[in-house]
């Protein structure tokens, strides 16, 4: 069994749905939990985690809210002397078709989503790599992923999310903080009005929560995108064709269309390493190999 024992989370949006399924879960694992959301939510689930023989405090307030979040991590390490995982779930939505969205909405997502992460991060980084050990999860989505109707800021803030996962999995790989990304797919008061009630009751929060655990464990990958809903679990990956090659002489708008067949063929596709890997299969196809 995956316990955590002595390990002290923070889990932001816990107050209900997902972060509360989270928070749950790992404090029946052992866990020390700080329960983060705006309101009551918080509390009421801290006393649920105690009520049950677990620890946790709760922490009332925003995650864009600098001061309050540098407060909350400084009061988990005076209390437990240490922050191993977080879990960046808080979230909101202002759905609305890009024609209709005014920008105010705009921002207000990628303010919670993307800023709030963040800010959040930030606040445990310097802490995890001291201490040699940290795992963060951040919240991304299918409809930042592979876009949906209606959520370009959603969709912008979750994709943004990727990328900050990318490059922090990068930087914490030589002190032992791994970052992953969780794309649920779950029934929370986020996505009542969006899918139907049938498919609601299958998408339970609870399902999605033992793919979190394993973000987070001791063995946890890193950099990886884990897809969770009504039991199913997938991995989705950012892949780079083999592509075509084009010199000097052929280079023109009017080759490319022609080769676009066969530019985004599928066959031999990978998932680059890091950034520097579209350069080198570039500089590689013109007969360069970096010394």
């Amino acid at each position: 069994m995956l316990q955590f024992d002595g390990q002290v989370a923070i889990v932001t949006g816990a107050g209900g749905g997902l972060g509360r399924a989270h928070a749950l879960l790992l404090a029946s694992r052992g866990a020390k939990v700080i329960v983060n959301d705006m309101g009551d939510g918080a509390l009421s689930v801290a006393e649920e985690i105690k009520a049950s023989g677990g620890e946790a405090v709760a922490a009332s307030g925003s995650v864009t809210d600098q001061e309050f979040v540098e407060a909350m991590v400084a009061g988990a390490s005076d209390r437990w002397g240490r922050v191993d995982i977080l879990v960046n779930n808080a979230g909101i939505l202002r759905d609305k078709s890009f024609a209709k969205m005014e920008i105010k909405d705009f921002c207000a997502v990628v303010d919670v989503h993307l800023m709030g992460a963040a800010i959040c991060t930030k606040a445990v980084w310097e802490m995890m790599r001291q201490q040699s050990y940290g795992r963060i999860v951040m919240t991304t989505s299918s409809s930042g992923l592979f876009g949906n109707f209606g959520q370009s800021n959603y969709g912008a803030a979750k994709m943004a999310l990727v990328g900050f996962m990318q490059t922090l999995g990068l930087e914490g790989e030589k002190y032992n903080i791994r970052v992953n990304c969780l794309a649920p797919t779950a029934a929370t008061s986020m996505m009542e009005g969006i899918l139907p009630e049938r498919e609601l009751q299958l998408l339970k929060p609870e399902f999605v929560s033992p793919g979190m655990l394993v973000l987070v464990a001791k063995d946890a990958p890193n950099r990886a995108i884990l897809c969770a809903g009504a039991g199913g679990y997938e991995a989705a990956k950012i892949e780079m064709t083999r592509g075509i090659f084009l010199d000097e002489r052929t280079n023109s708008p009017e080759a490319l269309v022609a080769a676009w067949a066969e530019l985004v063929e599928d066959a031999g596709a990978f998932t680059p390493e890091n950034a520097l890997q579209q350069s080198e299969l570039e500089l590689g196809k013109a007969g360069y190999r970096r010394p």
